[in-house]
């Protein structure tokens, strides 16, 4: 014959929500679309579409949410429709050398696919000089030109020469070709007997007396004329070739501008753009000064290093565009997502080389764009957490964003030498900026940071769950079959979708709400479609499920199987049968990161006369946590109200989590201590085959807690080792019923009659069913019924008063009868 239930038990349907597949309209997920939408995200997708809309400044979004609700894959996903739907792409960007100031590189913003079409008419320009210069200065034509122009300068020279060749002769002397190391050059040497001798052989004929010395002096004097002559016409010459040398460089300036001109007309013309046109009359105007470069140069070895250790520098690399973005393959605004985010990813840098004389240099060709100036009319996503990790970052994006202004320069605290520096020309910055964080760092950043409002003025905060709902559970059907297509996994049968989304369920913890905790339950459907696999199943079906959450606790439950061996063996010392005084099995979770799960612990009370009070042990010994030390002082306040309006509550009360070695925190045992504590001092046994969990507060409600099916499933797990006798099992606050979700081997236990579930919403309540005996409830005379654990409480309770003052009393008689004793001797 069945069991009668109490009011106090549990029924077994609201001991789990079970999604009943008669009410699905498919067999498998094929039978289903994907989905395309977001689901479960209103308030966040609402809130970010918004702060993306808003064309105005400071609207950047800030998102918020607790980590593994996908909201990098969700922010994505938005981004990539948003850049649809708006179809506008991004202007080119592009450095080029600045001829007059060098270290201020010059920006130019093309449209879209122009920037790399603009590099290449550069190029081809600069390579189509490259030939056709030396070309031309080795033409027929120019040669001509020149050899005209240096003809000329001869018939001068020559000029120069012819009448002076006729006076020297006048003066008795001739001009002799003299070899002064590798330059020849004229000397005046008298004509003795005919013959060309040198000044000093004069002399030494003179002092041979072989040359009269008044002619000597004479000639000396002639000489020196003649020399200063011979110096004026060389200087004269000298001039007549620079000025001739000026003649030929300002031809070839003025042919070379020419052709130049004709060769860039072509491409100045295909973009009308005011900047581009004074690029290119700067570059011809530097070309012009520098047509030294179209003509081969020996490279000059450096002694004791080989030629092909030193590389020829590009002579022509000024000439040249840094294509720094280029947004030909776009097709709307950019979304990128930088992961990485340290400051030369986020901002771009400027490198520096060391040149062939070992200094470190750079240039325009150096300036490379991070993904902050990529961009740039788009998307950017981030990190909040790695973005303030790395030095610079979070002081220079904002920076950016409130000035709507990049300056690329190299974040280098370290680098201390340099002989280059470079400031190139600011770029207008249009980026939407995304930051991922939790609400923590939120409400840190926004309280310390006085910039947050007037930079990220949305915030968009996604929820841990969604309802559970008709539209909401086809939703989630739609989301398996979105992943089996995307993954190309087995299709779902819907007793799998049911499994997959009462999995989700209890994830929330709450019976009415559905996780959106996507990667994971992703996760999920990947390994049950891997045990499909294993068991040659063509669909994913309930039972793959299963054994695929089984196998993740699996993987990851070694410290719950070690526990419940030494509570098996006896090491952990848990009654799950029998009556004891002042003694009942707490409940605890214990969470690994990965995995959650209960176990009893064992509760004690003791109490005795004194004044002491409630004295919690694990906070005398510094193992208790703040919220434990709250609750046990509620305990105080829950018997003040109950017993002590007629009378002082004096007593001492220890209580204790015993073989507790390492903390102990949560208010979740404070209705368990209260039952202690009244066990004790009724001195009326509780039933050691019931575990309890629930806080309470000083009226003696029993308040909500958490973890609550880990809790009774933890329970279960020991009395099921031990053995099942049909009066175990777990008493809850009823205001958790709504989040029960346990497993199918306790629901089957409690259909046996196996295992048993309460909910109490009072501390009266609970003794009740711990004890099996009436609470008692307070008459109008300020007493409780003969027989019932109050009315016991109560009479200990005051017979502690009455013994306590009774001691004191008998204290002072003595003290006063040994005062008289003394003055009498």
């Amino acid at each position: 014959m069945p069991r009668k239930k109490t009011d106090k038990e549990v029924p077994i349907e609201k001991l789990r929500w079970r999604l009943d597949t008669a009410t699905l309209t498919f067999e498998t997920t094929q039978d289903l679309k994907p989905l395309e939408d977001i689901i479960g995200q209103k308030r966040g997708v609402e809130a970010f579409r918004f702060g993306m809309a808003m064309d105005k400044q400071g609207y950047n979004v800030f998102v918020t949410g607790t980590p593994g609700t996908g909201r990098l894959s969700i922010v994505r996903k938005m981004l990539e429709e948003i850049s649809k739907e708006h179809g506008q792409v991004p202007d080119d960007l592009c450095y080029v050398n600045n001829f007059k100031n060098p270290e201020a590189p010059i920006l130019i913003r093309l449209k879209a696919g122009e920037g790399s079409t603009f590099k290449k008419d550069v190029r081809n320009f600069v390579e189509a000089l490259k030939k056709e210069v030396p070309q031309f200065f080795e033409s027929q034509d120019y040669l001509s030109r020149k050899k005209e122009i240096m003809a000329e300068y001869e018939e001068k020279g020559k000029s120069f020469f012819k009448d002076l060749d006729q006076k020297v002769r006048e003066e008795g002397f001739t001009l002799v070709d003299v070899q002064a190391g590798q330059v020849k050059r004229p000397e005046v040497m008298p004509l003795v007997d005919g013959n060309p001798v040198t000044i000093d052989q004069v002399e030494a004929m003179v002092e041979k007396g072989r040359f009269p010395k008044e002619e000597f002096e004479e000639l000396k004097e002639k000489q020196g004329r003649l020399r200063g002559e011979i110096d004026q016409i060389f200087l004269d010459l000298r001039d007549l070739q620079k000025g001739v040398q000026e003649h030929v460089e300002k031809m070839d300036r003025l042919m070379f501008t020419k052709m130049a001109t004709d060769l860039a007309a072509p491409t100045r013309s295909k973009y009308e753009d005011k900047r581009i046109d004074t690029y290119f009359e700067n570059m011809l105007e530097d070309m012009t000064e520098n047509l030294q470069i179209f003509a081969p140069q020996p490279q000059q070895a450096i002694p004791g290093m080989p030629a092909m250790m030193m590389p020829e520098a590009d002579r022509f690399q000024p000439y040249q565009v840094n294509l720094m973005v280029d947004n030909a393959d776009q097709k709307g605004p950019p979304v990128i997502v930088e992961s990485y985010p340290t400051y030369r990813n986020l901002f771009g840098s400027i490198e520096r080389v060391v040149d062939r004389s070992g200094v470190w240099r750079t240039d325009f060709s150096k300036i490379s764009a991070g993904s902050f100036v990529k961009a740039n009319g788009g998307y950017l996503v981030l990190n909040m957490l790695d973005a303030i990790g790395e030095p610079g970052v979070w002081q220079a994006l904002k920076r950016s964003l409130k000035t709507k202004k990049m300056e690329i320069q190299t974040y280098d605290p370290f680098y201390l030498f340099t002989t280059t520096s470079m400031k190139p020309e600011p770029i207008d910055m249009e980026t939407k900026v995304a930051i991922i964080s939790d609400a923590y760092l939120y409400h840190m950043a926004r309280h310390y940071d006085e910039d947050m409002e007037k930079i990220f003025k949305v915030r968009a905060d996604f929820d841990s769950s969604m309802e559970r709902d008709d539209a909401s559970i086809r939703q989630f059907a739609e989301f398996i079959k979105a992943k089996t297509d995307e993954e190309k996994l087995k299709p779902f049968h819907k007793t799998a979708v049911a499994a997959l989304l009462e999995r989700a369920v209890r994830m929330t913890g709450r019976q009415e709400k559905i996780s959106t905790s996507f990667p994971a339950l992703t996760d999920l459907i990947r390994e049950a479609d891997y045990w499909a696999a294993q068991g040659k199943s063509a669909q994913v079906k309930e039972k793959h499920v299963d054994e695929a959450i089984q196998a993740r606790i699996f993987r990851s439950n070694m410290v719950e199987e070690r526990l419940q061996e030494m509570i098996d063996r006896g090491t952990l010392m848990i009654d799950t049968d029998g009556e004891v005084v002042g003694q009942v099995n707490g409940l605890a979770v214990y969470s690994m990161g990965d995995y959650m799960f209960g176990k009893p612990s064992r509760i004690t009370a003791s109490t005795s006369m004194g004044r002491a009070g409630v004295i919690n042990i694990e906070r005398e010994a510094d193992m208790s946590g703040s919220t434990h030390n709250k609750g046990v002082l509620i305990l105080g306040g829950y018997l003040r109200k109950k017993f002590a309006q007629d009378k002082p509550l004096t007593m001492s009360a220890s209580i204790a989590f015993e073989q507790s070695y390492g903390g102990v925190d949560g208010d979740s045992a404070s209705s368990t201590e209260i039952y202690a504590l009244l066990s004790s001092l009724s001195e009326v046994p509780i039933k050691q085959s019931i575990a309890v969990t629930g806080s309470v507060n000083q009226r003696g409600e029993v308040q909500a807690i958490g973890g609550v099916n880990e809790k009774i499933e933890g329970f279960y797990d020991c009395c099921k080792n031990i053995k099942l006798t049909g009066g175990q099992g777990v008493m809850i606050p009823d205001s958790n019923v709504k989040d029960l979700m346990l497993r199918k081997d306790v629901i089957d236990a409690v259909k046996k009659n196996k295992f048993k579930i309460y909910a109490v919403k009072t501390i009266d309540q609970g003794i009740e069913v711990l004890t099996g005996k009436k609470a008692g409830e307070l008459k109008a005379d300020g007493t409780y019924p003969r027989g019932s654990i109050n009315a016991l409480v109560d009479d200990r309770l005051r017979n502690l008063a009455e013994g306590l003052k009774k001691f004191g009393s008998d204290n002072d008689k003595n003290k006063d009868g040994n005062k008289k004793t003394k003055a009498k001797k």
